[in-house]
């Protein structure tokens, strides 16, 4: 499965209010990824869901990656580095999103002033310039949110790993930098994702339910039928049903 086709999702649908100091914000955040990617050689990516925008810092590790070095600075109108997301191998591209889908969904239920302890590190596959897969670490970091709560400014980092990285696996873990804690997915915790009516539906929607039989199926209105596939595709941070029940799939939810 292709993620980057599912990755249209509820970070970009927050309620963004916009602040006085929002520009002065984002510079020294863009700062601090051009620096990131000259001090670490990394592949430095700041991304603005405010905006639906993000800025690409190319450091050496580019090159080896099979990407311009030269090329310091690329903005593209998505939150998505999808030149990126083709590169690695598909299987942990999935347990990225996964990883990332818990991670967002904690933070989401921590304060402000919490977030900035936790940050995402995982051990991925990657194609370099020769077309053979070398193990690469990514972290991610949500570097701002607004006045209001919502998620606003990302960081990912991609470095060369000097771990071993199997063939056959990645591995992944939710990071608090402050306190040494260490979260491992797991699967109890993706099922928390949704509701067992949420399930239920989205395994009539599989099926080729239309909201109207899944209605009458469970002795729903449409409304709530559809006000459940809206929850449904806000949690799974996807933008349509098909690629809700290939997520939640992949997830072992249905």
């Amino acid at each position: 499965m292709n993620i980057i086709n599912t990755l249209n999702e509820k970070l970009l649908a927050q309620a963004f209010n916009e602040e006085h100091n929002t520009a002065v914000i984002l510079s020294q955040y863009r700062q601090m990824a051009f620096v990131y990617s000259r001090i670490e050689n990394s592949i430095a990516v700041l991304s603005d869901m405010m905006a639906n925008k993000s800025y690409i810092y190319n450091g050496r590790v580019a090159r080896e990656l099979g990407f311009d070095e030269n090329d310091t600075l690329q903005e593209i109108n998505s939150i998505w580095e999808e030149d990126i997301f083709i590169k690695i191998h598909p299987d942990d591209l999935v347990k990225k999103h996964m990883l990332e889908l818990q991670y967002f969904n904690m933070l989401k239920n921590l304060s402000i002033s919490e977030r900035s302890d936790y940050h995402v590190k995982s051990k991925i596959r990657m194609r370099n310039k020769n077309g053979v897969y070398i193990p690469v670490e990514h972290r991610m970091f949500y570097v701002s949110s607004t006045i209001n709560g919502s998620l606003w400014l990302a960081l990912c980092l991609y470095n060369l790993s000097y771990d071993e990285v199997t063939m056959e696996s990645s591995s992944g873990a939710i990071l608090n930098s402050a306190t040494g804690l260490v979260i491992k997915p797991t699967q109890q915790e993706y099922n928390k994702i949704l509701s067992m009516r949420e399930k239920e539906i989205l395994q009539l929607i599989r099926k080729g339910k239309m909201s109207k039989e899944v209605a009458d199926l469970l002795s729903i209105s449409k409304n709530t039928v559809n006000r459940h596939r809206q929850n449904i595709l806000e949690k799974l941070r996807v933008s349509n049903t098909l690629e809700a029940c290939r997520i939640a799939e992949k997830m072992n939810l249905i």
